[in-house]
């Protein structure tokens, strides 16, 4: 019987006083975190399976950038077995990539799930059908999106995409203050205290950085992808397809 994740209580007991960094005390509980932290995160992870399923196509290789425990592609293998998929995550935290490869051993996927470690920015991997950018290009500094989007884009096959889900802020001040408001009330709904909210918030202040739509949706556009759409959207979480021509 598959054991729950740990439950997140780092912000309620004050063990992380200082920028959020992806330690291993985050590992053990990330699984969670992501659950109650993002809205319909399994719905998405759904939706990306639908979309590879369309324009994917045996033996393509799908790459997680930003893969943390990873939750998404022993999913998605799951989900789309009969694609015959190649599966690679990339991170930089060693102790996310412990945890994932030993939920992939103990799911018995390893033989098409495969995690490495490495810098997500300096990405080669010519040919590839898919990248994923699940929550992970907010982490990047604003100067170096431009120029690792670019580099994704060279990186695909003709035909591939990038499926890139974020959080994001609105230019009107008023319609960005209430979804805030929303997402915060959905958090407390998911069991977080306001105090572990604040803390969390904090924590992320200088290390989680957003975009709107409109900034994301350009960011791939000047890189040459020419479709450019969102497939899911709840306030301020967006989730968009990108598809480069053929």
């Amino acid at each position: 019987m598959v054991q729950p994740p740990p439950r997140d209580t780092l912000f309620d007991i004050g063990q992380v006083q200082e920028d959020f960094v992806f330690s291993e005390r985050v590992a053990q509980v990330f699984d969670d975190m992501l659950d109650r932290s993002v809205p319909f995160y399994q719905e998405v992870i759904k939706g990306t399976a639908r979309l590879l399923d369309i324009f994917l196509g045996p033996d393509d290789t799908v790459i997680d950038l930003g893969c943390s425990t990873g939750t998404t592609l022993l999913q998605l293998a799951r989900l789309l077995p009969h694609k015959e998929l190649h599966f690679i995550g990339i991170d930089n935290s060693p102790a996310m990539l412990d945890k994932a490869r030993l939920k992939a051993e103990m799911f018995s996927k390893q033989d098409r799930v495969s995690f490495l470690a490495g810098d997500i920015t300096e990405t080669e991997e010519a040919g590839t059908g898919a990248f994923l950018l699940n929550y992970t290009l907010q982490f990047i500094r604003p100067l170096r999106r431009k120029e690792f989007i670019r580099r994704l884009f060279q990186n695909l096959r003709p035909g591939g995409v990038v499926i890139l889900s974020e959080k994001m802020i609105s230019h009107d001040p008023l319609l960005n203050r209430k979804y805030i408001d929303i997402y915060h009330q959905f958090k407390l709904e998911r069991g977080y205290s306001e105090l572990e909210i604040a803390r969390k918030r904090e924590a992320l202040e200088n290390v989680l950085i957003p975009f709107s739509m409109e900034e994301n949706r350009e960011l791939l556009l000047s890189a040459g992808f020419t479709s450019v759409e969102p497939f899911f959207q709840w306030f301020n979480f967006t989730s968009f397809l990108a598809i480069k021509p053929e």
